[in-house]
């Protein structure tokens, strides 16, 4: 199966599932998770109507952004101070944001290149040890520190699922939506209109995800890995 098939198929079962959870169709953006590819690859995935890219390596993402200035990139790795001048030279939004020592950086280095860095706070919902982000209950504190900067835009939540439990994954996300849901009906009104992301769902869980309100999705393996096996792989 080619990537156009497979992102075409990605897209409709988005879209469908969509609307048999009374959510506009057009509600979840898939971010073609590109770490693995190289350039060819990714000019493909454009010519199939990809324009999303997600990289989890600053140098990666600063030589293909670089490459492919006109697409959108995500950085979606974990965040090293010195690297994140680099990060936010050519992130359109950082879903992997948890330590508060790193927000004054985001704003400084937004700051020099005169953008508003658009964030995401990583969230450990299943607390798992493996896994970083910020607990649950720390969320509320980590928009505080964030607030106190003008150069970072805090614009939702981003989480992973543990694998191989459909249900826990669903619950997962489902924790997600509704902590969202409740730190956004607390918020100013002016921070508020930019709180409406929801980053949840790989490969192997973005369908649990989309049910629970995902509004964007990091596929990879789906996507560009030709021997992909459902549900065994994560993207």
């Amino acid at each position: 199966m080619s990537f156009r098939e497979r992102y075409d198929l990605v897209k409709a079962e988005c879209e469908a599932i969509c609307v048999a959870h009374g959510r506009d169709p057009h509600a979840v953006k898939v971010v073609a998770v590109s770490k693995t590819v190289g350039l060819p690859e990714i000019e493909t995935a454009i010519a199939a109507g990809a324009h999303a890219f997600g990289e989890n390596r600053p140098d990666m993402l600063a030589s293909k952004a670089a490459a492919l200035p006109d697409q959108e990139w995500h950085f979606i790795g974990n965040i090293q101070s010195r690297k994140i001048e680099e990060i936010v030279r050519f992130a359109s939004l950082v879903h992997s944001l948890y330590q508060p020592h790193h927000v004054a950086k985001f704003d400084a280095a937004a700051a020099s290149l005169g953008k508003v860095q658009n964030v995401l706070l990583e969230v450990n919902v299943s607390g798992e040890q493996s896994k970083s982000g910020l607990a649950p209950d720390q969320v509320a504190l980590m928009l505080e520190v964030c607030e106190q900067y003008s150069h970072v835009r805090v614009c939702g939540l981003m989480t992973m699922a543990p694998q191989g439990n459909a249900d826990v994954a669903r619950d997962c996300f489902a924790q997600l939506a509704l902590l969202a849901k409740q730190l956004k009906a607390g918020m100013d009104p002016a921070k508020a209109q930019y709180f409406n992301e929801l980053s949840m769902g790989m490969s192997e869980d973005w369908r649990e995800a989309v049910s629970q309100g995902a509004t964007i999705v990091r596929i990879g393996r789906a996507l560009f890995a030709e021997d992909f096996d459902e549900p065994h792989a994560q993207g």
